[in-house]
């Protein structure tokens, strides 16, 4: 059994030194946004302490410069903000901002580049990317831009549509897909790059889901993003595709996209792309703008004045964002004619002199709401995440289901929110930004704070329901959570409690991020389980947080139950050096607190880190006394726990009879306890030691049920590893061909969570297959993969046996000096080891 116990980061914000005599503030050394603030203050220091008005200036005579509308500039106010502590949420594109007007040098600028993406999350955040292969549905009542789309008709392979936001640039780009079709390929990805929460797309991230797309497995991904982009640009060679990147935030962020065929690229700012032709997009002509609203307010008459379609479009500032706004506004009015709404626009302009169409078009929409929609609309603002759903729009508001459900539906008719394909609802960022400033405004504090403590209980609330069902047995290991008031989903049936899950993890790593000291922690360890099987870069991310909120609260035992998990998620990963410092960490402060069964999940866990090492003896230790610990305590699902580790460390020492022993008594005690996820583990142990002996019939039989059942529970960890259990079963048994699908089916899943030992053992079984199949040139190529991948980790074991695959596959094709030294190697690995495998690989040497 491969599985990890724990009761629960990078380490939490330590003391910054800012001492400007000591040098150039090293943004590298911020674990927190206060810790990079704390930086910011010394680095003004150091480069002479200039007043705000002076940094605000060179900043936008820098933005200025670089083409950036005037609406986009900095204000003093807000690089005021830059410098202010206890802030969960920051502008990143400011702040390095701030450091260039500082010390402009490229390089150092990109150091508060990577240091705001790491202390905030973004490097994962930056990786969610949701590209899709065909083109957002065009919009009906497009009109105009017929300059705009000739040149599109004939334009060069890529073209860069530039202009404001709100001006339409999507549109147009996806109008001029599908006049431009058809095509034998489409990708869409939109990347982010001027949204107000989310940190622009990494371009090896949109890479990779555009290569998914076309089909390339996770085992054949290219790891590095010129590995990935010659990939791309291999495979669209010879297709007739379209390319539509919207949002671009940089060329630094499109290039590596471009792949020589048919691209749009749209962006507020100017792009200097190799090649590519620009197109400005303005707003719209009077006259278009007209036809705009003339056919999306068809059914409204004029009123008194003919001319009132142009009186509201000019209003408008001729900005289709706001000319839309402003048309579902006008549609909902009864009564009204369109002159009547063109007075009325006058009278608001004059009265609250709001100078820019945009404004008056969202302020308009916004006064034109009931007051229960208008609240909504501003908690809304408030959410972390991307997008909501119905649940946190009623658990904001503190209302009932189907009333958030209308309110959501109105917002996007009256197109204020934007309903996604799967129901969800998202703002364009030009309104979120403005529902932000309405809440700030209009919501006291603590009104603001309620909504959002309902908002967490509810995801807390929800993952806890969703965990119970999963993995009832370990209840008592997570922290209790009340019931809450606001509607919820039913999770009932396992596979909703999974979909749910998988369909909010970022969300709920968002809420994390917000380090709220009632619930931060408590998702982390509420979490614990689903994100340790198979979501290992996100555990990561939300144990760093919890370890954080834990140092800030001194609460030692929820430090250390963190540092355990996070302690786990490194061992995943092949970190092993990190993951020893984080579990002992964990065992001197359970040890400092005298609290000997909560220390018992990090033994076992470090049981586990000592196998991967190749240290068997260590390990045994560590699973008998997590096993003591665990029966002292009552707490069957991790005295288990122990005895699988115990016949995971017999299988290794060569004694799999011992380890069905172990597996077996494993086994009744999981299903005693009722824990599913405990039995799915047992089963897969179980049936590769049964393997081991050469009871082929039972072992198939156990780890086919495993397999079910970690399926059923989401649990990619357990799936992989059984998957490829079975690949060696069958390569044992002779069916080769079906054992190298089930060693790439464990593969693709190793990549998706980022096991590095799984990799390097479904590769060498992919070896093993092909050496019995007389395959040996194909077998080194997969034991070399193998091979890398246990020398970069420190998995000996794992190394040994690629070195004795090697070997064979040697021997086969006539090279014995070669074959002598990989079976030399392998021996002297094992032997290190006390694995009695150094004489099975004796036996070949000698043939």
């Amino acid at each position: 059994m491969r599985d990890d116990d724990s009761s629960a980061s990078p380490s939490g914000g330590g003391e910054i030194q800012t001492n400007p005599d000591a040098g150039l503030p090293d943004p590298g050394a911020a674990a927190t946004l206060d810790d990079l603030v704390v930086l910011l203050r010394a680095l003004k220091i150091w480069a002479g302490n200039p007043s705000f008005d002076v940094i605000t200036q060179r900043i936008n005579a820098g933005w200025t410069a670089a083409g950036r509308p005037a609406a986009e500039l900095a204000r003093r106010g807000t690089v005021v903000d830059c410098f202010k502590t206890g802030r969960r949420r920051v502008n990143a594109d400011l702040i390095a901002a701030v450091a260039q007007a500082l010390h402009p040098d490229a390089g150092y600028v990109a150091q508060w580049r990577q240091a705001l993406r790491v202390v905030s999350g973004e490097s994962r955040a930056a990786a969610q990317v949701r590209a899709q292969d065909r083109l957002p549905d065009d919009l009906a009542e497009f009109t105009g831009r017929a300059a705009q789309l000739a040149r599109l008709r004939d334009a060069p392979p890529v073209v860069a549509v530039e202009g404001m936001a709100g001006v339409g640039k999507t549109r147009l780009a996806i109008h001029a897909g599908h006049l431009l079709g058809p095509f034998d390929q489409v990708l869409f990805a939109d990347l982010r790059g001027f949204h107000p929460a989310q940190p622009p797309a990494d371009p090896a991230a949109v890479l990779e889901s555009f290569l998914e797309l076309l089909g390339v497995p996770a085992q054949r991904m290219p790891h590095d993003l010129d590995g990935r982009a010659a990939h791309y640009a291999d495979l669209l060679a010879g297709r007739r595709t379209l390319v539509v990147l919207d949002n671009a935030v940089d060329e630094q962020q499109v290039r590596p996209l471009l792949a020589g065929t048919r691209t749009i690229v749209t962006s507020r700012r100017r792009l200097d792309l190799p090649g590519a032709r620009r197109i400005a997009l303005d707003v719209f002509s009077h006259a278009e703008a007209a036809a705009f609203l003339g056919q999306a307010v068809a059914g409204v008459p004029v009123g008194a004045d003919p001319g009132a379609l142009g009186r509201v479009a000019d209003r408008c500032g001729r900005l289709p964002l706001a000319l839309g706004l402003v048309a579902g506004h006008i549609r909902t009015t009864a009564g009204w004619t369109v002159a009547d709404h063109a007075d009325r626009l006058d009278e608001r302009h004059r009265d609250r002199r709001l100078d820019t169409g945009v404004s008056l078009a969202l302020d308009l929409s916004y006064q034109h709401l009931p007051a229960d929609r208008r609240r909504l609309l501003r908690l809304l603002a408030l959410h972390p995440g991307h997008d909501v759903d119905a649940y946190a729009a009623a658990a904001l508001a503190g209302s009932d289901l189907d009333a958030a459900r209308g309110h959501l539906d109105d917002l996007a008719t009256d197109h204020l929110l934007q309903r996604t394909e799967t129901g969800r609802y998202v703002f364009h960022d030009l309104v979120r930004a403005f529902t932000a400033e309405r809440t700030r405004d209009e919501d006291a504090p603590r009104a603001r704070q309620a909504a959002v403590t309902r908002l967490f209980d509810h995801y807390l609330a929800t993952a806890a329901a969703a965990m119970d069902v999963l993995h009832p047995a370990e209840k008592h290991r997570r922290p209790a959570v009340d019931p809450v008031s606001t509607p919820a989903p039913d999770l009932t049936d396992p596979d909703d409690a999974v979909a749910w899950l998988n369909r909010e993890r970022v969300t709920l790593i968002a809420v994390a991020a917000q380090r709220s000291p009632a619930h931060t922690v408590r998702l982390s360890r509420t979490l614990f389980r689903y994100l340790n099987g198979g979501h290992n870069a996100d555990a990561l991310i939300l144990h760093g947080h919890a370890r954080a909120v834990a140092q800030q609260t001194g609460d030692l035992t929820a430090e250390a139950q963190v540092l355990t998990q996070l302690g786990t998620a490194y061992t995943r990963l092949g970190r092993y050096d990190e993951s020893a410092d984080h579990l002992r960490q964990a065992l001197e402060l359970f040890r400092r607190g005298d609290n000997r069964s909560a220390e018992a999940p990090t033994l076992t866990n470090l049981g586990q880190l000592e196998v991967r090492l190749g240290h068997y003896e260590a390990a045994a230790g560590y699973f008998a006394e997590a096993r003591d610990r665990h029966r002292e305590a009552g707490d069957v699902v991790g005295e288990v726990r122990g005895l699988a580790g115990l016949g995971l460390v017999q299988v290794m020492l060569g004694r799999p009879d011992r380890a069905v022993e172990h597996h077996t008594e494993g086994l009744a005690l999981a299903r005693k306890a009722g824990s599913r996820m405990l039995e799915c583990e047992l089963l897969s142990s179980l049936g590769d030691a049964e393997r081991r002996v050469g009871d082929f019939e039972p072992a198939g039989l156990h780890l086919r049920e495993s397999l079910a059942i970690g399926r059923q529970l989401g649990n990619r960890t357990t799936e992989g590893f059984t998957l490829d259990c079975i690949g060696i079963l069958e390569t044992d048994r002779g069916n080769t061909a079906a054992a190298v699908e089930l060693h790439e089916q464990a593969l693709v899943i190793f990549r998706e969570t980022g096991d590095r030992e799984g990799d390097a053992s479904a590769y060498n079984g992919l070896g093993d297959a092909a050496n019995a199949d007389g395959r040996p040139a194909e077998a080194i190529s997969a034991y070399g993969m193998a091979l890398g991948t246990a020398v970069e980790i420190g998995d000996r074991y794992e190394e040994a046996r690629a070195h004795t695959g090697l070997g064979r596959a040697c021997a086969a094709l006539g090279r014995p000096g070669e074959a002598d030294r990989h079976f030399g190697t392998a021996i002297e690995i094992y032997t290190a080891l006390h694995s009695p495998e150094a004489d099975r690989v004796r036996g070949f040497a000698r043939r």
